[in-house]
């Protein structure tokens, strides 16, 4: 742990720079210890208070960075996912596709792969992890099959025996359950492997895996990634190189990553990670860093060199909750999708930071954009292109008028209330949103103001963690901000729409919903939509990208049709931000030998064997 004299230190330093972490560009401490700047990569975005366990085992918003979440420096998953190409890579395993069907996905776990005691990686920590983890696999998977994969001698040398080549394991799809191997393939890039040896150890002497959960892991832990935990303190967590890493020859070439160091320090808020960033005593960051282009001339860069700057990956929306009158009504919804000033959302919310948003339910990216149909965008989503105000608010007001709404106004020409057919009132409905995420309440502030102006009675109801996270998964809410899929996996767009629209698992106002959070196409009533369930089923075991295309065509009018939720902008699944003051040969669109993300997730944790020194 730091020590008290450290602590002091970064007491000293937090008038200088205003931030919780200490240094802003010299040598920082640790213990008693110095940091060489030029050994040492400073990285943040992903922890905002103190570290709560390195446990792999502990729920993964428990876990501190970097062991909860898609992490590669200390735990490793078999294969990692690149987000640019879509292509799967190899880490402890090589997915080995000639053999995968829609039965079972089929891993060679990597020979070279070792604990840092020594012990090889094998089927036991892989079998082990996908048992005990924190994710639940037992929807998407049956059981794992384990076969030994032998180098057999050469034809006609008698003398010659067969060796051991290393372990190949399939995974079986959970044919009675999700029949899903597309969900197969995102678990087998999101679930860390831990070592088997050392955890059932533990069981033997806690008696319980409870008790092993609640174990600290901070101290020498065994793992299989090039760096491990070196330090922490509430101010920072601080990562060492292993040099004996398994990777560095099977995988780099013998090359060591370039930093010995990497440091995530534990900042108060986005704005003192800008400074950091600007001031170069930090290297790169994932954080939301607005108007970034007034950052450029001190040296913060991005994926692109001009506007949208990052890479989209991820679309936050306004959950329905169409349980509730009137927003049971897709005509109502279609109308407040409508008012919205998405123009001004991408400009002033979001800094330019992303390309046009179109009707639907998929993204126009590299990845997702071939099952896009713009005949039907143009024929069935509402128009998110109305750039006219005026023009805007006629056509809401014209679709609240036929489906039966209206709006009146004060003498001041301000909204008062709404009222359905029957005359009668309907309640002001409000937006449920986390207060401080400023991104979104720019977001929320501008969907508001359209659709006040429309005739729409809706206000922001910012509301503190505490509130958005059980109100989302109950019910609790009119309308909420939220982002299904936030990651970018092997199953989309497929993951999104099944998390904005399966009614598979639907649930009632109040019990807890993991999908489909706005209760949208209930079974047994009448306005069920059977088609929306078989789509979602039959895509997953498609193999044709004709018939992909067709289903998702389809899927997606359905969407624009009903209106379940409001995309509202397309962000990237990180925020990619980084200062070549001290490190260069980052990533870029220029340069594009890895994702845009920052080098501890997928096959962004590729860059650190990349990076070189300023000179």
């Amino acid at each position: 742990m730091i020590g008290l004299k450290s602590i002091a230190k970064t007491a000293i330093a937090l008038s200088a720079c205003g931030a919780v972490f200490s240094g802003c560009g010299s040598d920082q401490g640790t213990g008693d210890g110095v940091l060489p700047r030029q050994e040492t990569l400073y990285l943040s975005g992903q922890q905002w208070g103190a570290p709560a366990t390195f446990n792999p085992l502990a729920e993964s918003w428990m876990a501190a960075w970097p062991i909860g979440g898609r992490f590669n420096l200390v735990y490793e998953p078999l294969i990692t996912y690149n987000t640019l190409n879509g292509q799967i890579e190899d880490l402890l395993g090589h997915l080995v596709e000639e053999v995968s069907n829609n039965d079972s996905i089929v891993v060679d776990i990597n020979p070279a792969a070792k604990w840092s005691d020594g012990t090889p990686v094998n089927s036991a920590d892989v079998i082990f992890m996908f048992t005990h983890g924190s994710i639940n696999t037992a929807e998407q998977i049956s059981e794992i099959h384990v076969d030994t994969l032998y180098n057999e001698p050469a034809e006609g040398d008698s003398t010659a025996v067969r060796t051991v080549k290393g372990e190949r394991l399939a995974f079986m799809v959970a044919k009675d359950k999700r029949n899903n191997p597309l969900s197969v393939r995102d678990l087998l890039q999101a679930i860390r492997i831990a070592p088997a040896h050392i955890f059932n150890k533990l069981f033997e002497e806690k008696g319980s895996w409870d008790e092993v959960k609640k174990l600290m892991m901070d101290k020498d832990p065994v793992v299989s990634g090039p760096y491990t935990i070196k330090d922490y303190s509430a101010n920072k967590i601080i990562l060492v190189r292993r040099d004996d890493y398994w990777g560095n020859a099977a995988l780099h070439d013998g090359k060591l990553p370039a930093p010995k160091y990497i440091v995530h320090p534990i900042y108060k808020s986005n704005e003192h990670s800008t400074i950091a960033l600007r001031e170069g005593s930090l290297d790169a960051s994932m954080s939301f860093v607005p108007r970034i282009w007034f950052k450029k001339g001190a040296g913060v860069h991005t994926w692109f060199d001009d506007a949208p700057y990052f890479v989209p990956g991820a679309m936050p929306m306004m959950m329905i909750n169409t349980m509730k009158e009137p927003l049971n009504d897709k005509r109502f919804r279609r109308a407040m999708a409508t008012a919205i000033d998405y123009v001004a959302i991408r400009m002033f919310a979001v800094s330019n930071y992303t390309s046009p948003i179109s009707a639907g339910l998929i993204m126009p990216t590299d990845l997702e954009g071939k099952f896009i149909n713009q005949e039907d965008q143009k024929q069935y989503g509402v128009n998110v292109g109305i750039t006219n105000e005026a023009e805007r608010l006629a056509t809401v007001k014209q679709m609240l008028t036929e489906a039966g709404y209206k709006s009146v106004f004060k003498d001041d020409g301000t909204l008062d209330h709404m009222e359905n057919a029957k005359g009668e009132k309907i309640p002001t409905m409000f937006i449920t949103s986390p207060a401080g995420w400023t991104d979104w309440e720019a977001i929320v502030t501008i969907a508001v103001e359209g659709m006040r102006k429309a005739g729409i009675d809706v206000r922001e109801g910012f509301v503190d963690g505490g509130q958005y996270w059980p109100a989302m998964g109950t019910g609790n809410f009119d309308l909420i901000m939220h982002k299904p899929v936030a990651d970018v996996s092997p199953s989309l767009p497929w993951s999104r729409f099944n998390e904005v629209m399966s009614s598979r698992d639907w649930a009632p106002l109040g019990a807890w919903a993991g999908v489909n959070i706005g209760r949208y196409n209930q079974p047994g009533t009448p306005d069920f939509r059977p088609e929306v369930d078989s789509l979602l089923a039959a895509i997953p075991l498609m193999t044709s990208e004709e018939d992909q295309k067709a289903a998702y065509r389809e899927l997606n009018k359905i969407f624009m049709e009903d209106q379940p939720s409001i995309p509202l902008t397309y962000l990237p699944e990180q925020f990619y931000e980084f200062s070549d003051k001290v490190w260069t040969n980052w990533p870029t669109a220029n340069n594009p030998y890895a994702p845009p993300q920052l080098p501890w997730i997928a096959s962004g944790s590729k860059v650190l064997w990349n990076l070189q020194l300023s000179k």
